[in-house]
């Protein structure tokens, strides 16, 4: 049985650069306080803990001060900064500069179109940090939407400026302006004019282009794993990618979920993983594969 692991899966350049920032940070010993989950991985979290990294919510950075705090990939909001600032708090910050620039975008639009009353929708999971961290820019009043469900809380009336989180679907953020164009268009508005609807697609392209070759590598295999921690949205898109072109995708966190049964008959197996997916991990995957594999005399 051939096992092959994805050139192309793996950490994108923000989580890998946020990773970096932190072990640069405790190479001296000391601790670092972490906003949040540094990455959606439980594994690498662990690995990172071992020389470390303390993890942290809102609420715990409330009661801290005189201290360095790490900002994740993910980004945070103004009022994270503002309590920095308060509290004597040195944070080092790793947002992704794709998130960050998304954030600017979203702002300008939120300062722009407020004079029209319009709403800024974004395309995103709700209470996904990313997603607090650009709604954050819009004083908490951008328009969250997942499904075609949430459409209804729109007024389609007024002016839109759409946005989405940058690690979801290109798919799915394009069935989401459509939708939204018809509607527009339902009263008697052009969808098509810039002053009404205003999309934009901020979806990171790093992310997006391994949609494509997830779609090659998935068809190249008779089995796919794919190595995700359970919370990445990333994950959770890209796994589906996988299982549309073959059934025989496996979603798991570890090496410890694998099943024997998986590989029956099978003579290439793929291993794959999210954004959040460190190689190390997938490696580890590939060597429990390889122990399954191996026949008992």
């Amino acid at each position: 049985m051939e096992i092959k692991i994805d050139s192309n899966s793996g950490y994108c350049f923000g989580v890998e650069y946020a990773i970096q920032m932190a072990e640069d940070e405790m190479e001296n010993g000391q601790g670092l306080y972490c906003l949040g989950d540094i990455v959606h991985n439980n594994m690498e979290i662990e690995r990172l803990q071992a020389k470390g990294l303390k993890i942290i919510s809102k609420q715990d950075l409330e009661n801290l001060s005189d201290c360095k705090v790490l900002i994740r990939a993910h980004g945070e909001p103004p009022e994270t900064y503002q309590l920095a600032l308060k509290n004597n708090i040195t944070l080092i910050d790793a947002s992704c500069p794709v998130v960050l620039k998304l954030q600017n975008r979203v702002k300008h639009s939120y300062d722009k179109i407020k004079e029209t009353q319009g709403q800024v929708v974004v395309y995103g999971q709700k209470g996904h940090a990313e997603v607090i961290g650009i709604s954050g820019q819009t004083n908490n009043n951008a328009i969250i939407v997942t499904t075609e469900e949430d459409l209804d809380t729109l007024d389609f009336t007024k002016p839109i400026s759409f946005y989405s989180q940058t690690t979801k679907s290109t798919a799915g953020f394009y069935k989401m302006k459509a939708l939204i164009e018809e509607r527009i268009a339902r009263t008697g508005q052009n969808p098509h004019d810039d002053s009404v609807f205003d999309a934009n697609d901020s979806i990171c392209r790093q992310v997006s282009n391994r949609e494509p070759q997830l779609k090659v590598f998935s068809a190249e295999n008779d089995v796919i794993v794919f190595v995700s921690g359970k919370k990445s949205s990333n994950g959770k898109a890209l796994f589906q990618v996988c299982k549309e072109v073959n059934p025989r995708s496996y979603f798991i966190e570890n090496g410890d979920e694998l099943e024997s049964s998986w590989f029956d008959s099978a003579a290439k197996v793929g291993i794959c993983g999210a954004t959040s997916t460190p190689l190390w991990l997938m490696q580890e995957v590939s060597d429990k594969i390889k122990h399954i594999s191996e026949p008992v005399f």
